[in-house]
């Protein structure tokens, strides 16, 4: 079998580019970020329990370890009353970085009347934090608090309520 010149250089140029072809790694544009989905724990709120501001008051801190403390003349009291860090589930692709944002202190009401002020804090995990589960697990995110309140006078017993506001930046 005789090969002409002309089909040989033809030949030997297919075989080069696809020689090069098949060595040659192609890529695409990664995939936009999912943006993260946050839940809140509806069981699980920001809660101090139950206790007695006394003569002056003093602050009630609610720790991300669940460990609940008091200053000034405050007396906690365990009588069935739930404490407790809010929780919420952070669900995003593994590597994303988390920055989560409190609102500075907000005002409390009363049922009976009076007011207290809370500051929302501390947080675990500490911001940033950076997700490293897959997207369809969530990472639990705890948010403590300080209460500050007043004496018993300005403070009747009672329910406080009020909301403070968390923002969530992903990277």
């Amino acid at each position: 079998m005789i090969i002409s010149v002309p089909v040989m250089r033809m030949l030997l140029i297919m075989v080069l580019i696809i020689s090069v072809w098949g060595v040659t790694t192609l890529q695409a544009q990664t995939l936009p970020p999912r943006p993260i989905i946050v839940t809140v724990n509806n069981a699980q709120p920001l809660a101090f329990g139950a206790f007695t501001p006394g003569a002056s008051g003093g602050s009630v801190y609610m720790q991300t370890d669940y460990y609940r403390d008091s200053d000034g003349t405050i007396v906690l009291f365990n009588l069935g009353y739930s404490f407790s860090p809010a929780m919420l589930y952070v669900r995003g692709n593994p590597g994303t970085v988390v920055t989560v944002t409190l609102s500075p202190s907000v005002t409390l009401s009363g049922s009976n009347g009076g007011t207290m002020t809370l500051s929302p804090g501390p947080l675990l995990p500490l911001s940033p934090f950076v997700i490293t589960v897959p997207f369809l697990q969530s990472t639990e995110l705890l948010v403590g608090g300080t209460l500050s309140v007043g004496p018993i006078g300005s403070n009747p017993a009672g329910n406080y309520t009020g909301t403070f506001s968390i923002t969530f930046n992903q990277q």
